[in-house]
């Protein structure tokens, strides 16, 4: 369960924003829209939080930010030494060119808060730290930071974290983290938050399209079948079943480098295992291959086995541009999935961008569920809730936000305006 998320010089953001689930003390669609916990000073969070802005007005640059913690997490230990992270700080102001990059995470996990961070430039990490939470008072179970004089680091640990923490830090090179350090040389008291950011933490870019693959598995048993078959009919989708046979066909298999900072791929030849979907018209049916079916009904159905995992498993899923491809009413149907505490009986969080402005819908988001990105002067991306603005209850959100009151909306010149008059002065 994400409660808060932490990033600081960063491509377009300059100064440090917070994007954060705790969810405010407003009682709207409160035993639908959040979920509890078990945290006396922090009881409740939201189930999804949406992202508006302009173009380049940092959207995608947040999401993005949340994707390179967990790749420097997961692949920061497999570096070789002097490898350097492709990571871009935000170059229009003299003092941030050559200042870290922060990202920090606060989750709870079992019911017990752990905020972890840690600062990094291309060539090294310069800071990393992890507070545990398992009284009211924080467990600070180290800190890693940069002796000014030596340029060594400087670890501290305290007596809660076991295990042979003076040789993980031994191993753990300047441009590796020591959380992934330790978990590799087996630090089981470290592993479940490096699993969470395995298995719990799902970042889905360029619009969220996956491969079809986790769904196809999915449909393969009846119990994943129907589950699949009914989440895409209750976005009015007309399809009876769903089956899946073997072709011969190319996958494009992708990996992801934290160093270089983009995905590589690889096109193989192999067995593929490939939906076909049944449509029934009164007492006619045909069977439709995947690429027959529209773009929104194959978005849907690739992203419908991870969705059903996700929220089976309380994970968090975030996705930029979430309704690329899809039409406003799927959009709603997804995160209300999200939003369902009988579907969603495990927690599982969504957040996602989006400009489909339809969904500012008093009755269907709360106002602390809306955050709005927008330039600063020095061209700097601002992250701002929504409920730093105070609309009232009731008031029409969408109306709002088009108007520019809340900001995250393009100045847009008339230039047809001025243009006009037939060419004659």
């Amino acid at each position: 369960m994400l409660l808060e998320f932490r990033v600081r010089n960063f491509r377009s953001f300059g100064e440090e924003s917070v994007l954060s689930m705790v969810a405010s003390g407003d009682s709207a669609l409160e035993e639908t829209n959040t979920a509890p916990t078990n945290i006396e000073s922090l009881p409740r969070v939201v189930r999804s939080a949406v992202v508006y802005g302009a173009n380049a007005s940092g959207k995608s640059n947040l999401l993005r930010a949340m994707n390179l913690m967990r790749g420097v997490v997961m692949e920061s230990v497999t570096l070789q030494h002097g490898q350097s992270f492709n990571v871009q700080p935000f170059r229009l102001d003299s003092a941030l060119k050559d200042e870290p990059t922060l990202f920090e995470i606060t989750i709870v996990m079992d019911g017990i808060r752990h905020q972890y961070g840690f600062e990094f430039t291309p060539t090294r990490i310069v800071a990393e730290w992890l507070l545990v939470y398992q009284k009211v008072k924080p467990q600070r179970w180290f800190d890693r930071r940069i002796d000014s004089e030596t340029g060594k680091d400087v670890f501290e640990f305290s007596s809660f974290l076991a295990g042979q923490k003076r040789g993980w830090q031994e191993a753990t090179r300047p441009n590796a983290l020591f959380l992934s350090t330790a978990v590799q040389l087996n630090s089981e008291q470290l592993r479940p938050l490096h699993s969470w950011f395995a298995e719990s933490f799902i970042v889905l870019l360029e619009g969220g399209h996956l491969p079809f693959d986790f769904s196809t598995n999915m449909v393969q048993t009846q119990e994943g079948q129907t589950a699949v078959t009914t989440l895409m009919g209750s976005a009015d989708i007309a399809i009876s079943s769903i089956s899946a046979v073997r072709k011969k066909g190319f996958a494009q298999q992708f990996s992801f480098g934290p160093a270089v900072g983009k995905a590589d791929s690889e096109r193989k030849e192999i067995d593929l295992l490939v939906p076909t979907f049944r449509h029934q018209a009164g007492e006619v049916s045909a069977d439709f291959d995947y690429l027959d079916e529209s773009q929104g009904t194959q978005k849907l159905f690739s992203l419908a086995g991870p969705l059903l995992d996700i929220i089976r498993n309380g994970k968090v899923l975030v996705i930029d541009e979430l309704d690329r491809s899809l039409h406003p009413l799927l959009v709603r149907q997804i995160v209300r999935t999200f939003q369902d505490p009988a579907q969603n009986q495990r927690g599982a969080q969504l957040i996602f961008s989006t400009h489909d402005t339809t969904l500012l819908d008093s009755q269907f988001l709360r106002r602390d569920q809306v955050w709005l990105t927008e330039k600063r002067r020095n061209q700097s991306s601002e992250l701002v809730p929504l409920t730093e603005f105070s609309p009232r209850k009731g008031e029409a959100l969408e109306k709002g936000y088009l108007s520019g009151r809340y900001g995250g909306v393009p100045v847009l010149a008339d230039h047809l305006a001025a243009g006009s008059g037939n060419g004659k002065k």
